[in-house]
Parts: C-alpha cells; structure tokens; sequence
C-alpha cells in the first residue's frame, strides 16, 4: 500500500500565473510549467529569506523535501529567463492554509504578505 500523501502548506496563491517574454509565442514548446508548492518554496526563501529549515516548517513537509522542490523551481525559473520561455504556475501538491495556527503564526505566512501587496489597502 503506497504511502499517504503529506500535502505542502501553501499560504495564498499567485496573484499573477504568467510570466515571460511579451513577444513569445505561445506554442506548447515555448513555456515553463511550475507548480504552485515550487513557487511557494521560491517566495519562502527568496523573498522571506527563510531557511530551508523554516521552509520545510511553514510548508509542513521535510527539510530534503522543500531541498528537491526548491532546486527545480529554481531550474524552472532558469529556463524561463535564459531560453525566453513563458512560466506557468499551477497545479502542484498542495492545501492553502486557513491563515491561522502554528504554522501561519510567524513571519513567512503569506496571509499577511498578501494583505500587505494587494493593492486593495
């Protein structure tokens, strides 16, 4: 019997889920499909400068874990700026937090990120 998935905690969702060149082309060769738990491991540690260790934390997941979805992000991320490709992000293995709880109480949840950058304030 396989083991039951550990879903990653994820705080909002992307406000914007393209990104790329604006003179692509849009054939299927031309984009870079990222998962939305990819791209939460890219805002933890990058913009929050989050360890990998506090990472795995707020996602819920292991440290080696939020290791393997970080480094392909990263590749992702790679391939979309150095190829001009188009990155895609969604789908992915992932629950988005409820914006309480341990989990959501220190400084890398999105909830209050996302209030800050909305625009709406």
């Amino acid at each position: 019997m396989p083991r039951p998935m550990k879903w990653r905690n994820v705080c909002c969702l992307p406000k914007s889920t393209r990104f790329g060149p604006l003179d692509a082309s849009t054939n299927t060769e031309n984009f870079v499909n990222m998962t939305v738990d990819e791209y939460e491991t890219i805002r933890l540690i990058d913009l929050e400068g989050l360890t990998q260790e506090e990472c795995a934390g707020q996602m819920n997941i292991a440290r080696t874990t939020v290791q393997g979805i970080y480094n392909e992000a990263r590749k992702k991320l790679a391939e979309s700026l150095v190829k001009g490709k188009i990155l895609l992000i969604n789908g992915g293995e992932y629950r988005l937090c409820e914006g309480y709880g341990k989990n959501c109480e220190g400084g890398g949840c999105c909830r209050r990120w996302c209030a800050r950058n909305s625009g709406d304030n």
